[in-house]
């Protein structure tokens, strides 16, 4: 496979990746009535903030059960069964620690949408963040609400259509170190005009650019909080009609090689295939069975992401 091909093919999924996010707000506003059955992010509960940060996902898949096998084979995820109503959840760990959450919804008879990972940014106050968006140009998909356990969250789309959520987490964020295997390690937004999008995220979070040198005309930006660089605002390719501005989020995997073909091995399609990205780790895209985009990277540098 050509990594000219990869990329094609990536732009054309890009398109359905917004419905399905939204979908997946709407499904969370189903379900958080019963969200008092989850369990708090941290244990024991600290006071840890670092905005802006990753510190959950979530995906509604057509199946549950091959979704489990998929990301348990490839990730190293085990899972814990949540009836929530009449929705069929599944809580997913990695080494006993709290990650994602996989929620099935089959799709109605004839209707075609590609899933997508959710991801959840850490805020000091959703209610604030939402009063910050809505006078940024951003939109509302699921209002700010409290959770039982878990802490206050909402999900929105910024002023270029991509969707993201928020989360303040009650038991506190995650360690902000590096994260191990099968952990959220890096973020990137997808977006026609990064200028705009800085300026959006560094309201909203206090996320800080940081520009990367690049060869092409292109802005490539880093966005940090707290010292540590959390993702980068990436351009569209400029090529092709269908474009829509989206996150993709990242695991870190021990071995980006391996991890495709095990991947492959288990139903996957690869997007972009294993090379060198700019900060040095090796990374690739791919999606699941189900048609979700996900980016693994391989991050052998003992230190830190810091921001430079």
């Amino acid at each position: 496979m050509k990594a000219s091909n990869d990329r094609g093919h990536e732009r054309r999924l890009v398109c359905s990746i917004a419905g399905a996010l939204v979908s997946l707000a709407l499904c969370g506003a189903a379900l958080a009535a019963e969200a008092g059955a989850l369990p708090p992010l941290t244990a024991p509960a600290t006071s840890a903030e670092y905005p802006g940060k990753v510190i959950w996902a979530e995906l509604v898949t057509p199946d549950l059960a091959a979704s489990e096998r998929f990301y348990g084979g490839l990730l190293g995820w085990t899972f814990t069964p949540l009836r929530l109503g009449k929705t069929d959840y599944a809580l997913a760990t990695a080494d006993g620690i709290p990650v994602a959450g996989l929620i099935g919804r089959p799709l109605p008879q004839g209707e075609q949408r590609q899933p997508a990972w959710l991801p959840f940014l850490s805020v000091a106050n959703a209610a604030q963040a939402d009063q910050a968006v809505t006078s940024r140009g951003g939109r509302v998909l699921l209002a700010p609400h409290t959770y039982a356990n878990r802490g206050e969250q909402a999900v929105f789309a910024d002023p270029q259509g991509a969707v993201f959520a928020v989360l303040h987490s009650t038991s506190g964020d995650p360690p902000d170190t590096l994260a191990a295997p099968g952990e959220w390690i890096w973020s990137v937004l997808m977006t026609r005009d990064p200028a705009a999008e800085i300026d959006f995220y560094q309201t909203i979070f206090g996320l800080q650019p940081v520009d990367v040198p690049d060869e092409g005309p292109q802005r490539h930006v880093v966005i940090a909080s707290n010292g540590f660089a959390r993702g980068a605002i990436n351009p569209l390719p400029s090529e092709g009609s269908q474009r829509h501005p989206h996150w993709l989020e990242f695991v870190r995997v021990s071995n980006v090689a391996d991890s495709v073909q095990m991947a492959m091995a288990l139903g996957a399609r690869v997007v972009v295939t294993p090379r060198i990205d700019r900060h040095g780790g090796q990374l690739a895209v791919i999606t699941d069975p189900a048609g979700a985009p996900l980016g693994l990277l391989e991050w052998t540098n003992a230190a830190e992401r810091e921001a430079k």
